[in-house]
């Protein structure tokens, strides 16, 4: 089997993010993690905090802290919430890590040797209100492209498109305020990506038809537009600093790399950071370098951050000349908008990933944000929609189903799994029926497909409430107990093979199940297909408890609630 390198774009350190990050990027790449382990492939789940750059330090200085204490401090809270989220990282790393400068550096220099570095003379904002230069982030005013007025100088977060200060309408530093800017001449470093344009191009091609359509039509939209020569370094007091045994002029001035060209960098960075916790075991090279045949490496990240991974990240890796892995498979998504309107960290609009979890536990929002997955098109989350998902398949179709299960056999039969009798035509059609769909949700994980893994896994779920409906044991106990012990010791198996197969889904739900009945050689990690059709993986007499409630069930009271704390249409 291939080992697989996972890794999920990298949230970015100033402030909590909302569920539109979430989806976008780490979940599913969990959900995909957790997957794979459980099919037993070896994985590596990579993540981290993206730590540099102009927010950081805007953000530190509105705390008045030094940068590297908050995001010290941000760092921990974001991983609280992600632990909350069960996300499952097999390492999240921090992008101010030593091992992560040391990698960047090496990737400058090595670029330079090779020609694609050049030293220029730029012409820059400078603000003598505040005494500096001002790089991109620090500067704010009007898109010329859309008119959103707090676009800031490298991107606008309103129509996506990358912009440079100086492209600004009524540009004002975003640290005073100050609207009285020059334009100062300075120097910076620049990657040539105009000459890597035609093997960024090449390299693209070679994945067409097998990346998601969104990720390749962006890629090639970019090469279209023709690839510039970017300036890859800031005048920040916060980041990888430029080495000075290559440029010690610009070393002296305390020039540091642009966060967009060291935060890509820091999936490697991490891996060592990874790596480095137990060095006589783990190899962080082995996943990295010359390993293209060997490891099959998935990045997940929401459609503002393909262009980077896509063309920008592979025009470095490119020109190094050295044979570090390169992506294989983009697994791009659009956004998540509340109520029709974007999520927004910078100006608190949405629903934000800690607020979340003190509404609710994190399988509620794992499963509705994946089976909503906005895949092929942006999605709206509504709380309307989000409390019907929840009632109709978590907590009536799933929930409602283990419960009827396991109470109506303790009231009946005590707390052991029933015998009764042979498995008869219903059990048989029953087995087909799993193994199909079983076939079905594996086949959509497989291929990345969430939305319908998530549209297959509640179609088993409710393969089994259709049993329960046509067997009826609360009316076959009436006449003949065997039969009814038989439907509800096959019942108990069903219950054991979503606890299984659900558990990329509803990890936290999934062991709550699979606790339910007592079995200590328990090691299952997945269900083959002769086994969905046997369905014997819980035996006769196995002790079994009654779990709680695994989902409650929101009620309008509850909807109110939400939106008038959040607000709502």
């Amino acid at each position: 089997m291939a080992r697989h390198l996972i890794t999920s774009a990298l949230p970015y350190i100033n402030g909590i993010k909302h569920l539109g990050n979430m989806v976008g990027s780490m979940l599913p790449a969990d959900v995909y993690s957790r997957y794979l382990r459980q099919r037993g492939h070896d994985v590596l789940y990579i993540c981290a905090t993206d730590e540099h750059g102009t927010p950081a330090e805007l953000a530190a200085k509105e705390q008045g802290i030094a940068v590297a204490d908050f995001c010290a401090q941000a760092h921990d809270a974001q991983k609280a919430v992600y632990d909350g989220f069960a996300l499952a990282f097999d390492h999240f790393g921090r992008s101010s890590s030593q091992e992560n400068v040391e990698i960047t550096q090496h990737f400058a220099r090595k670029l330079h040797e090779n020609g694609f570095i050049e030293e220029r003379a730029i012409r820059q904002v400078y603000s003598p209100a505040d005494g500096r230069f001002l790089p991109d982030r620090y500067v704010e005013g009007t898109c010329p492209h859309c008119g959103y007025d707090k676009a800031r100088g490298d991107q606008c977060e309103n129509c996506t498109r990358v912009l440079d200060p100086t492209d600004l309408i009524e540009p004002r530093s975003a640290i005073s305020g100050s609207t009285d800017l020059e334009v100062r001449e300075t120097k910076h470093l620049f990657l040539l990506q105009s000459k890597l344009q035609h093997e960024v191009a090449e390299w693209v091609s070679r994945h067409d038809g097998v990346w998601p359509h969104l990720a390749s039509s962006i890629a090639h939209k970019w090469l279209t537009e023709g690839l510039h020569d970017r300036a890859i370094t800031r005048d920040l007091d916060w980041g990888v600093p430029v080495p000075a045994d290559t440029w010690p002029e610009l070393a002296a001035e305390g020039k540091v790399f642009y966060v967009w060209f060291d935060a890509p960098i820091e999936y490697l960075g991490s891996t060592k950071e990874w790596a480095d916790q137990d060095p006589e075991n783990r190899d962080w090279k082995s996943w990295w370098y010359d390993v293209d045949t060997d490891v099959r490496y998935t990045q997940f990240m929401a459609k503002d951050n393909v262009p980077f991974h896509t063309v920008m990240f592979p025009a470095t890796e490119l020109g190094i000349r050295e044979p570090w892995k390169k992506v294989d498979f983009v697994k791009a998504f659009n956004w998540l908008t509340y109520y029709g309107g974007k999520f927004s960290t910078s100006q608190k609009r949405g629903v934000f990933t800690d607020q979340a979890l003190e509404i609710l536990p994190a399988d509620y929002w794992r499963y509705f944000l994946i089976a909503n997955a906005p895949e092929s098109d942006d999605a709206s989350f509504t709380w309307e929609h989000f409390i019907a998902t929840v009632n109709k398949d978590l907590a009536d179709t799933l929930g409602n189903f283990v419960n009827r299960v396991l109470s109506f056999s303790k009231k009946r039969f005590g707390e052991e799994v029933p015998a009764g009798g042979e498995p008869g035509e219903a059990e048989t059609k029953l087995g087909e029926q799993i193994a199909e769909l079983l076939a079905e949700y594996e086949s959509h994980m497989e291929s990345l497909q969430f939305r319908k893994a998530a549209a297959a896994l509640r179609a088993l779920w409710s393969a089994g409430n259709s049993y329960l409906e046509e067997k009826a044991p609360w009316l076959e106990i009436k006449t003949d107990k065997d039969a009814a012990a038989l439907t509800l010791r096959t019942a108990m198996n069903l219950i054991h093979l979503y606890a299984v197969v659900s558990e990329p889904f509803i990890p936290t739900t999934s062991k709550a199940m699979r606790q339910a009945f007592s079995l200590p050689d328990d090691t299952a990690t997945w269900v083959t297909p002769d086994e969905a059709r046997a369905l014997t993986a819980v035996p006769v007499g196995t002790p079994f408890i009654v779990p709680p409630v695994l989902f409650a069930k929101l009620t309008d009271d509850d909807l109110e609630l939400y939106k008038e704390r959040f607000g709502g249409e």
